[in-house]
């Protein structure tokens, strides 16, 4: 952890339990935040989500190029994501980067706000190399 944002991207998944019986909700919920991101924070690399009806499971899946914009998405997208809250119970989140106290503080609330405390997992690169921001020129 840092004060500062990191250099390298940072990988957010989170995983929650679906409440039966909600997926048409959390489906249309889904799209309109998903919509509202691609608008408002062309920094991201990556925001996906990923259902599973048996299980009643849902992976959401981003990638930032810095913690700065891990930091932005929470920030913007608090008001949005607690609007998923009815239908699901977040259970965790796992960060793969550097993340600077600030946005540690804000996946420690979202984890309070939409699940039951949820886990907060953190993981700092050992080894590896980063493409993200690489041209292909020509």
């Amino acid at each position: 952890m840092t004060d500062r944002p990191s250099a390298g991207p940072v990988i957010y998944i989170d995983r929650s339990d679906v409440h039966e019986d909600r997926w048409d909700d959390l489906k249309a919920g889904i799209r309109a935040l998903v919509a509202f991101v691609e608008s408002r924070q062309p920094q991201m690399v990556t925001y996906a989500f990923y259902l599973d009806e048996e299980t009643n499971e849902m992976t959401v899946v981003s990638v930032h190029p810095d913690a700065g914009s891990l930091e932005r998405h929470i920030e913007i997208g608090g008001p949005e994501f607690k609007k998923l809250a009815p239908y699901l119970t977040l259970r965790e989140i796992e960060v793969f980067g550097t993340l600077t106290a600030r946005a540690v503080d804000l996946l420690q609330q979202k984890a309070s706000t939409l699940g039951d405390g949820g886990t907060v997992s953190l993981y700092e690169q050992f080894a590896g190399f980063d493409r993200t921001n690489t041209s292909s020129g020509a």
